[in-house]
């Protein structure tokens, strides 16, 4: 298990740790040998994705902290998947539309030579599939260039433009991530499916537009898409940005040479009206289930309810 050999001293990420992980020791990542969460079929992405445990970062406001600070949050979930298994399911659960698969965590570019192999099999039965990588850019450049290699789609996080921001949210350095971000841009802009940052009041809602003019300054025509913030973690009680907010910040990324920005989320200031009952029948009808009153054991959605969707932001 050649693949295995760099785990024994990592230096895969800018904190370029030196531990062996594969005896037990563990670095900012807390990771050991490369574990599963879960594995999931996302039928808007056309992709077999696949959620790493571990990350180099630790986000005030992750929405999946109990996966990236695997072990310490004491959830557990699937375990380490030797590469030849994980390949032959990635390849019997695809469906005929799915034309990659993804990597996303967590942080997956932290167990990137066990990606590569698993990238490997699949590719040498079908050529065709493609590798998608979401990634908080906190790789060295070194990695970066084989996850370029390896990646025909990629996800970029910038979490924040200024430092002093940007360790506050992560515990880690911007400056790797602008500096990878640079790198991404100008040497494999067709890889790029977009670069994105999360929308938090008052924490990175003025980072926004410094984002945006780095970008744009680089290639203006990079897709840029804000995301709104969710309470969750250490910030549970923070709350989401309003829509008047993000149509700002949309605008204002324009106004720095964007051509491709939009967003996504927000955070209800009110609650809709209408009795008890309906204000929950809003939300049902905006995920697409019409029943009212519910009775889901005689609706002939059932089998493929809207309601129990995996992706509801889809």
């Amino acid at each position: 298990m050649q693949y295995l050999s760099e785990f024994a001293r990592c230096d895969l990420c800018e904190w370029k740790c030196g531990v062996n992980r594969l005896n037990g020791e563990r670095g900012v990542c807390r990771a050991e040998l490369p574990q599963i969460a879960y594995t999931m079929l996302s039928r808007r992405l056309a992709s077999y994705s696949v959620t790493m445990l571990g990350c180099s970062f630790r986000c005030i406001y992750c929405n999946a902290y109990r996966i990236s600070q695997y072990p310490d949050a004491q959830w557990f979930y699937r375990d380490y998947v030797e590469p030849e298994r994980l390949a032959a399911e990635a390849m019997s659960r695809m469906m005929p539309d799915t034309d990659k698969i993804s990597f996303t965590g967590g942080e997956p570019t932290i167990h990137l030579p066990y990606i590569e192999e698993v990238v490997r099999i699949i590719q040498k039965k079908d050529p065709d599939i493609g590798v998608g990588i979401a990634t908080n850019g906190f790789c060295t450049q070194k990695t970066l260039e084989r996850v370029i290699d390896i990646a025909t789609s990629i996800s970029y996080e910038i979490k924040a433009y200024d430092d002093d921001v940007h360790r506050m949210l992560t515990g880690a350095p911007s400056t790797p991530v602008l500096r990878n971000a640079s790198v991404l841009a100008t040497d494999a802009r067709e890889n790029i499916r977009v670069f994105r940052t999360v929308v938090i009041p008052g924490i990175t809602e003025h980072q926004i537009a410094r984002i945006a003019a780095f970008i744009a300054e680089i290639d203006p025509s990079i897709p840029y898409r804000l995301i709104g913030f969710r309470p969750n973690f250490i910030l549970y009680y923070h709350p989401g940005p309003s829509k008047d907010l993000m149509n700002d910040l949309t605008e204002q990324c324009r106004d720095a040479g964007l051509t491709d920005v939009a967003w996504s989320g927000y955070y209800p200031t009110e609650i809709p009206g209408g009795s008890e009952a309906e204000v929950a029948a809003q939300y049902l009808r905006r995920a697409g289930c019409n029943r009212y009153p519910r009775s889901c054991g005689d609706c002939e959605l059932r089998d493929r309810c809207p309601a129990c969707l995996l992706e509801p932001w889809g």
